[in-house]
């Protein structure tokens, strides 16, 4: 064939299409289209969709990709959303990888929401967001067909203000390895069968839920576990009592109750290495005979040492406190204080002289959230600096106005850093956030991970 034929000028057109700023190949258009179809279901909905402009060869990936349709972001006007969907759902060719209702009031009924999950397009649904704030009126056929028909494929699930029908009893999750339940209304007896039926369930959110009074966790896969009891009264039993019977994986317990008086019963968990606890909380902590309430120790029978990182939030900065949390925890090695009154002085020079001396303090990592330099955290902090042997860093958040040289200076200083116990230790001086704020913790993924406390 001529070198200027018709077969000739298309390999030149498809040289323009992949040549990048700066002269290089865009070698993403050369991969096979499962792959950049997995790529495009990572993006945001809408940005996946404008990837059918980029060029021809990306034309029709989207439509054939394994859809992500997340309804936040996807419109600018609330009365548009319905068509939108609607739209994408009959143009798609599926598979479904993730449903996501949002999470403010709604501008379609039920029907049209039972009509887009028996949309061909989310077959074989992997994640599953449902929000629908209307009260908990959504239709409960809806809602058990719904899960019914993913029940076997379903990896993610979220649930918010719902109400669970108890036909879920006999359902199966063989494939679910993260729930979420949120605002939901649920009977005890159908939230035992949930669990139940996940035998492969890793992570587990139950936050500001109702219905039930307890909760009895015995699973060999759970990783995580994140509660937050409501504190104001439903219709229905409060949930007052976690039973972690038997949970050999489990590694994060985030007990995120403020004022709930809830019971948490921690039997075997033999991997359990991150915990949160609050001082002006009521909600007890029980390992065995040992009893933690709020932040502070009444009775210490028995030391856990599988705990390896502590989150402390204190409304009182408190060294006695922290010490007896230390003495509860012997193998802590990330301390994340959070607190915002000064408290007592501190002074730890002759009441705890013993403890130095007899106590190894295996500390590695210590974080301080607003340290503004008073007497108090001065001695809170110099205690560590003097005594933590082990340590490697130390973080102390300050406010913009006192990042100067001078501030700085002084502050070293006052903390005898050059006194430091550990001669490797590392020492900064940070204005941004540097402990997670555990209360906008609402996202299974925020806590699923291998220190579910640092920024």
């Amino acid at each position: 064939m001529e070198a200027g034929g018709p077969s000739s000028g298309r390999r030149r057109r498809r040289r323009r299409v992949g040549e990048v700023h700066g002269g290089g190949t865009d070698r993403i258009s050369d991969l096979p289209d499962d792959v950049l179809g997995e790529i495009i279901s990572l993006l945001p909905t809408k940005e996946g969709a404008r990837t059918q402009i980029l060029a021809s060869r990306w034309r029709h990936l989207w439509r054939s990709a394994p859809l992500n349709l997340d309804f936040r972001g996807l419109v600018n006007r609330e009365d548009e959303l319905a068509g939108v969907v609607s739209r994408i759902l009959s143009s798609h060719q599926g598979p479904g990888r993730r449903f996501c209702t949002p999470r403010r009031p709604i501008s379609y009924g039920a029907d049209t929401l039972d009509a887009w999950l028996r949309s061909p397009a989310v077959a074989n649904l992997e994640e599953l967001y449902l929000c629908y704030p209307t009260a908990y009126h959504l239709p409960v056929q809806l809602l058990s067909e719904s899960i019914s028909r993913f029940s076997t494929t379903l990896c993610g699930a979220t649930i918010t203000s719902c109400q669970l029908p108890d036909v879920l009893q006999g359902l199966q999750f063989p494939n679910l390895k993260q729930l979420t339940l949120e605002e939901v209304r649920i009977s005890e007896c159908s939230l035992q069968h949930m669990i139940a039926g996940c035998p492969v369930l890793e992570c587990l959110m139950i936050h500001e839920s109702f219905g039930f009074s307890c909760v009895r966790i015995n699973s060999v896969s759970l990783r995580s576990i994140s509660v937050r009891a409501q504190y104001y009264w439903r219709d229905g039993p409060e949930f007052k009592q976690l039973e972690i019977d038997n949970a050999p994986s489990l590694e994060s317990l985030l007990q995120l109750v403020f004022r709930s008086h809830l019971h948490v019963s921690v039997n075997f968990t033999p991997k359990l290495e991150s915990l949160y606890c609050h001082s002006y909380s009521p909600a007890k902590i029980m390992f065995g005979s040992t009893v933690i309430q709020g932040a502070k120790i009444y009775s210490l029978t028995t030391a856990v040492h599988s705990i390896k990182i502590l989150a402390v939030d204190m409304g009182i900065l408190s060294l006695d406190t922290v010490i007896d949390l230390m003495k509860c925890f012997p193998s802590l090695e990330k301390l994340y204080i959070q607190t915002s009154n000064s408290g007592p002085n501190n002074l730890w020079l002759r009441k705890h002289k013993k403890l130095i001396r007899c106590h190894d303090i295996r500390l590695k990592k210590i974080v301080f959230e607003w340290y503004w330099g008073i007497r108090s955290q001065i001695n809170f902090v110099t205690f560590f600096v003097l005594n933590a042997s082990a340590l490697d860093s130390m973080t102390l958040r300050i406010q913009d106005r006192d990042y100067n040289e001078e501030f700085l200076a002084e502050h070293r200083r006052k903390l005898q850093l050059e006194n430091r116990a550990s001669r490797g230790a590392r020492f900064q001086f940070i204005t941004n956030m540097c402990v997670r704020n555990i209360r906008e913790i609402k996202d299974i993924h925020d806590f699923n991970l291998p220190d579910p406390f640092a920024c």
